[in-house]
């Protein structure tokens, strides 16, 4: 996909064109069987079998579907396609009515075609952030049960959904739900995702102090009650790059999706680490990044039952 890509491109309004463009970036170097990884397949004809393939060593047909997050769906190429496009092209993302009415689909299969493509998001080769002369800035907040006017509503953090980020301040992010957030929840997740060598910058809060003394050096940014601190630490310390991604989820959230349950959120904070991780500052395109996502769609599959477990 080039680096501007518009919705009027033919993989966007032509099937043919579409499957072409799917088979192209799941097999750049030659069609191989996804269920024993042969190279010796022969494409079908006819109007039946129409874009499928036989392996002619287990004898098993496929499409470039086959074991990726389309599988066995009955949305055509052109507008998954499309859809992956959209959900890359801003920093808001796309709500599932939105994408309900530009492709022509019911409600419920765009909701959870974008769950699919969420799916396709994850990075599943991640490795440790930072690391020896970097740093990395650690923040946790508190996402739902905001509304004073809800009749569920309740006073608390403990009534809302914890969320634990971790940012390189040029770099990527990692964002994790977590109820309750804890001071050992939080050391899980640094140890496990960010290199020790590296400079751990927080605010003040009392969850940090102790997986700190894991790291090459904990500096901390002393906020105070209500803002009424300092944004930047005596060592030039800040947590501003992960609060402005918490600030983007939030704004985004509010404005885009509106409303998101417990079970969902790990999802939406994939969708905008992505994002994040392949943003116009990191010198990525609406295009490429929509390539990224579509690169990300083979060895994942995601049933209806999945998406309600946490």
């Amino acid at each position: 996909m080039p680096k501007t890509t518009a919705i009027s491109a033919p993989q966007f309004t032509d099937e043919k064109a579409a499957v072409a463009h799917l088979e192209a970036s799941r097999w750049p170097d030659g069609v191989n069987c996804p269920h024993c990884g042969s190279v010796t397949v022969t494409r079908m004809g006819g109007k039946t079998q129409a874009g499928m393939f036989l392996c002619n060593d287990c004898r098993d047909k496929f499409t470039a579907r086959t074991g990726t997050v389309m599988e066995r769906s009955h949305i055509p190429v052109h507008k998954w396609l499309l859809a992956i496009h959209l959900l890359n092209s801003g920093k808001n993302g796309v709500s599932a009515h939105e994408l309900h009415r530009l492709l022509g689909v019911t409600y419920k299969s765009a909701w959870f075609l974008s769950h699919r493509i969420r799916e396709a998001m994850k990075d599943t080769a991640a490795t440790p952030m930072g690391g020896e002369g970097q740093s990395i800035q650690a923040d946790e907040t508190y996402y739902g049960n905001s509304s004073k006017r809800a009749k569920g509503y309740k006073k608390g953090h403990s009534h809302k959904e914890g969320i634990v980020a971790l940012v390189e301040p040029k770099g990527r992010a990692r964002a994790f739900h977590v109820k309750p957030a804890t001071a050992a929840k939080v050391r899980d997740i640094l140890v496990t995702n960010a290199s020790r060598k590296s400079e751990l910058h927080t605010d003040e809060s009392n969850l940090y102090p102790q997986v700190g003394e894991e790291f090459a050096a904990h500096k901390t940014v002393v906020h105070g009650w209500n803002q009424g601190g300092h944004y930047v630490g005596k060592d030039s310390q800040t947590t501003n790059a992960v609060e402005n991604f918490f600030g983007n989820f939030k704004r985004s959230m509010k404005g885009t999706y509106r409303f998101c349950s417990e079970q969902h959120l790990q999802r939406y904070l994939t969708e905008f680490e992505f994002r994040h991780n392949n943003r116009s500052g990191l010198g990525v395109s609406d295009g490429e990044r929509a390539a990224t996502a579509l690169k990300g769609i083979a060895g994942k599959r995601l049933t209806y039952r999945i998406p309600y477990k946490n």
